[in-house]
């Protein structure tokens, strides 16, 4: 993919010095921001301090370059703050590609569309569901910088509320949201009959990917670039009537950088359908996000938590790949950590698996 990116001369400066061979291959690095610095590859063991210096020269340099987001925890699940460019290795369909861009992100502003499964299998636990939203909502959203969405859906999604930094807005949304089922519909499960048709009343059915497809379609990729996208949902995953495809939502959330996020919570007292973790799990890994899969309302709470410290404690990484084939393949990206220490602490990188490349 192609972008535009700004340096300052003096961090170019200090790159071209710790790559000796760099000769006239690309090279590229980004501005550093107040809270973090930017790190070359090299054996420089912490980044240079810019807390006190003056803003530099800038200096504007056009390429190709593969970016990505991620984050990385240690054996007891405490994110990493400190790590350096010489800690991690990525590889690009198992290629070793050169690190260009390595920056910690803790000020990057959000947009989020939090989806809201509204279908009778999450009856019994839809207000703690509502209550750990609100506090999250409180949590996260910086009104200067951030922007949510909220959807509830059954067989269809319902925008409650369109993206927005007006707390009280996204209170009164939340506030709305409730178990869509109607009378007939109602009456016939009970009798143990099939609901009506999807297409006469969706009330009886969930469609989870339909969900999310309009989520990044209508939502999220009408925010502006360079946001931190990601999908909050709320869903025990029993996906019973989409038209879309699970794999076809990962590949478009994939394109438009949307990390999807799964909190899995569901009615123990339910007793149709399924917990389907192992397709919440899919598609959260692959796009760079997590599934949690709470028992209790204050693990609800502490998975919110989880994810608000995860979009705050991340890292860009970014390369120009050997590859330079514009071909519109997906390409598989693998991040490992390399250091020897870290390695033996178990500590884990959590990141969006692949992209795709941009066709000429």
């Amino acid at each position: 993919m192609r972008a535009t990116l700004f340096i300052t001369l003096g961090a170019l400066i200090v790159m071209l010095w710790a790559v000796p061979n760099l000769g006239t291959a690309p090279f590229i690095a980004k501005a550093a921001h107040r809270e973090s610095g930017v790190v070359a590859p090299g054996p420089s063991p912490t980044p240079p301090s810019t807390a006190n210096e003056p803003e530099a020269e800038v200096i504007r340099v056009e390429t190709d370059l593969v970016n990505s987001l991620f984050t990385a925890t240690d054996k007891d699940r405490h994110f990493l703050t400190s790590l350096r460019a010489a800690d991690i290795a990525i590889f690009e369909n198992d290629v070793a590609q050169t690190i260009s861009v390595f920056e910690r992100q803790t000020d990057r502003p959000i947009s989020l569309a939090l989806l809201i499964d509204t279908s009778d299998s999450q009856r019994g636990v839809l207000a703690e569901e509502k209550n750990a939203a609100r506090v999250f909502v409180d949590s996260v959203i910086r009104p200067v910088k951030d922007r949510a969405a909220v959807v509830s859906f059954t067989g269809a999604p319902k925008v409650e509320q369109t993206p927005t930094n007006d707390l009280a807005s996204l209170h009164r949304a939340i506030a709305r949201v409730r178990i869509e089922i109607s009378p007939e519909n109602e009456r016939l499960i009970a009798a143990g009959e099939d609901p009506l048709p999807k297409e006469q009343d969706p009330s009886g059915y969930t469609g989870i990917w339909d969900a999310m497809w309009m989520a990044i379609e209508k939502l999220l990729s009408k925010t502006p670039e360079g946001t931190r996208r990601a999908i909050v949902l709320l869903s025990d995953g029993d996906d019973t009537s989409s038209t879309i495809k699970r794999q076809d939502v990962i590949d478009f959330a994939v394109k438009s950088a949307v990390a999807i996020y799964s909190v899995v919570f569901r009615d123990r007292n339910f007793q149709e359908g399924k917990l389907d973790s192992g397709a919440l799990r899919k598609v959260s890994d692959r796009t760079g996000g997590r599934a949690f899969f709470p028992t209790q309302p204050d693990e609800l709470q502490g998975s919110f938590a989880q994810i608000d410290q995860e979009l705050r404690s991340q890292y860009l990484i970014g390369y120009s790949p050997t590859n330079k084939s514009r071909d519109g393949s997906y390409r598989r990206i693998r991040i490992e950590i390399i250091n020897p220490e870290l390695r033996q602490n178990k500590s884990q990188v959590f990141y969006r698996q692949g992209y795709y490349a941009k066709k000429s």
